[in-house]
C-alpha cells in the first residue's frame, strides 16, 4: 500500500482536489491519500461549504495557519508540515496551483527529499510582482513530476530547462471538476431564485487579488468601469475587497450588487447563466471558457494565454473606458474547444502518479 499525501488551503485547491481525490479513492487497494488543509482560506464561505458540497474527504490535518502575511503564513506553513510529513512519511506529495500553500509544501517537501508533484504546473504570467507567480516558478523547480494542463505549459517549462521526462501533458483537472458539477448545479443550485435573476440579463464579477483590491487608485479606476454596465452585476465579495473598501472609505457603483461569497455550484450555475463574466481569478477565467461564456479580466496579463489568444477571453487590466466598453457590448463566446484536455485529467494523473511511486520503491 503506498501512500499519497495532498496539501490544499485555498479555494481553487479545494475544487482541484474534488477532481483528483475521487480518482485516488477508486485506487484504494494500491494507495491511501492523506489530505492536508493548511488554514489559508478557513471560514465556512471559503473553505467547509467546498467540502460539503463537493464530497472532499474530510481532512486528516487542518494546520489552521491563515491571517498573517505572506511571509509569516509561509514560514509556519512550511514547519507544520515538515512535521506532518515526518509523522506520515508519504511516498509522494502533491500539491495544486500556486497559493502560499502550495509553496511552502513544496519547499518542505523538497527539503526532506520526498517525490513531489505538481498539478496544474507550467503557468506564467510573467509578471514576478505577482505572489503567485513566485510561487509556481520555486514549485516547478523543486517537483519531480508536472503535470501541465496544456501544450502552452509545456513550453513554458521547457524553456526553463525543466526535463522533458518530468513533463506530463494532463489536461486541466478543474474541467474533469466542472463537467461533473454543471448539470448538478443546474438542478440544485437555488441561487438565481434567490437574487430574483434572469438568466442572461445579469453580469457576474468576482475581484480579490491584492495588485487590485490593495492600490486605492486601481479599485477606483475599475469601479468607475464597473459603474458604467447597462446591467446590473453580481459580486459574491471577497473578504479581502470587503476589508479594502471600507479602509479606503469606497462605495460600489449602483450597479454592482454585492452578496456573500458563494459554494461551488451557486457559483458555477452564475458563470453558467451570466451575460459576461468578469474577474481577476484564474480559475474562473477557465469556468466561463469551460461553460462557453465570455470573460473580461481585470488584469493586464493572464497565465492562462490561449483564452487571450482564442478570443474567449479580454483583458481589461483597470482601464475605466475599456472596463465600461466591453459591459457594454454584446457578448461574444469562445471559438475554439479542447485547449485543456477531454475532462479525464484526473484518471490520467492518478494513472501516472502511481507508476511513478511504484517505479520509485
Amino acid at each position: 500500500m503506498k501512500k499519497i499525501l495532498t496539501v490544499v488551503g485555498a479555494r481553487p485547491q479545494f475544487v482541484k482536489a474534488a477532481a483528483l481525490s475521487p480518482s485516488l479513492a477508486t485506487r484504494a487497494a494500491e494507495v491511501a491519500e492523506v489530505l492536508v488543509h493548511t488554514g489559508q482560506h478557513f471560514d465556512d464561505s471559503m473553505s467547509d461549504i467546498f467540502f460539503r458540497e463537493m464530497r472532499i474527504p474530510a481532512p486528516a490535518y487542518n494546520l489552521a495557519i491563515g491571517g498573517g502575511t505572506h511571509g509569516e503564513n509561509t514560514g509556519r506553513m512550511i514547519e507544520a508540515i515538515e512535521k506532518v510529513l515526518l509523522t506520515e512519511r508519504p511516498d509522494m506529495v502533491v500539491v495544486y496551483g500556486d497559493t502560499d500553500s502550495t509553496l511552502a509544501a513544496a519547499v518542505a517537501t523538497s527539503k526532506l527529499g520526498i517525490l513531489l508533484a505538481h498539478v496544474e504546473a507550467g503557468l506564467r504570467s510573467h509578471r514576478r510582482a505577482m505572489p503567485e507567480e513566485i510561487n509556481r516558478v520555486v514549485t516547478d523547480h523543486v517537483a519531480d513530476v508536472l503535470y501541465t494542463p496544456s501544450a502552452a505549459s509545456n513550453e513554458n517549462l521547457r524553456r526553463e530547462g525543466i526535463p522533458a521526462d518530468r513533463i506530463v501533458e494532463a489536461g486541466d483537472v478543474m474541467f474533469d471538476v466542472v463537467k461533473r458539477f454543471a448539470a448538478l448545479a443546474a438542478q440544485r443550485s437555488p441561487i438565481l431564485a434567490q437574487l430574483g435573476v434572469t438568466p442572461g440579463i445579469f453580469h457576474l464579477l468576482t475581484l480579490h487579488r491584492k495588485e487590485n483590491t490593495d492600490d486605492k487608485a486601481v479599485l477606483q479606476r475599475i469601479l468607475a468601469g464597473l459603474a458604467k454596465s447597462p446591467m446590473p452585476i453580481i459580486f459574491p465579495m471577497h473578504p479581502r475587497t470587503k476589508k479594502m473598501l471600507e479602509a479606503f472609505g469606497l462605495e460600489l457603483p449602483t450597479s454592482v450588487r454585492p452578496i456573500e461569497p458563494l459554494g461551488y455550484l451557486d457559483t458555477l450555475r452564475l458563470i453558467s447563466t451570466a451575460s459576461l463574466v468578469i474577474t481577476d481569478s484564474g480559475g474562473v477565467q477557465k469556468e466561463a471558457y469551460f461553460v462557453g461564456q465570455p470573460c473580461v479580466t481585470l488584469r493586464d496579463e493572464t497565465e492562462w494565454t490561449e483564452l487571450v489568444d482564442t478570443g474567449a477571453n479580454v483583458l481589461a487590466g483597470s482601464n475605466s473606458a475599456l472596463i465600461a466598453e466591453l459591459l457594454g457590448s454584446d457578448p461574444w463566446h469562445p471559438r475554439v474547444t479542447g485547449l485543456y484536455g477531454d475532462g479525464r485529467a484526473a484518471d490520467a494523473i492518478a494513472t501516472d502518479l502511481l507508476a511513478r511511486v511504484a517505479n520509485a520503491a
